[in-house]
């Protein structure tokens, strides 16, 4: 009896561990799944000017608060200070060159500070998804506690 008592809550942990463990992963996902956006021109009173807001989406909402990866285009923004973007597109097409759209650029805020990247370096990260809908100064889409993947 004592035995099947045991093996049922070692049955019980295992079952347990398989369904928080999945939640914890990260989701791949791509640069395809990011153009799920339009945009609205908003005027925003401190800037007295207009802007585009994004208006995400259910496929980018999904994502939202999720652990992911995504692999793409380094763009340093202020290597002193640990600023980086990451681009679907190389930088000489990139969306601050006008070759591509905001969707096609997410900001990197690491978890940790170290490494300089270099532009163009093909690469993957994984952090916690945010979407950013109100804030002009920062970008649509960011990755917070950014982390690169070895390759």
């Amino acid at each position: 009896m004592h035995r099947k008592l045991i093996l049922l809550a070692g049955i019980i942990l295992l079952l347990n561990w398989l369904t928080v463990v999945p939640s914890q992963a990260q989701e791949k996902i791509s640069w395809e799944q990011l153009k799920d956006v339009k945009f609205k021109r908003k005027y925003n009173a401190y800037y007295n000017a207009l802007f585009n807001f994004p208006v995400f989406g259910n496929k980018v909402k999904e994502l939202a608060g999720k652990q992911v990866s995504l692999t793409g285009y380094v763009i340093p923004l202020d290597v002193v200070n640990g600023v980086y973007a990451l681009s679907a597109v190389p930088y000489n097409m990139c969306f601050f060159c006008g070759g591509a759209g905001p969707e096609s650029v997410l900001g990197l805020i690491f978890s940790k500070t170290g490494r300089r990247y270099r532009t163009d370096e093909y690469l993957t990260f994984k952090g916690k998804f945010k979407l950013n809908a109100t804030d002009v100064e920062n970008f649509s889409y960011i990755l917070e506690e950014a982390v690169l993947v070895p390759s």
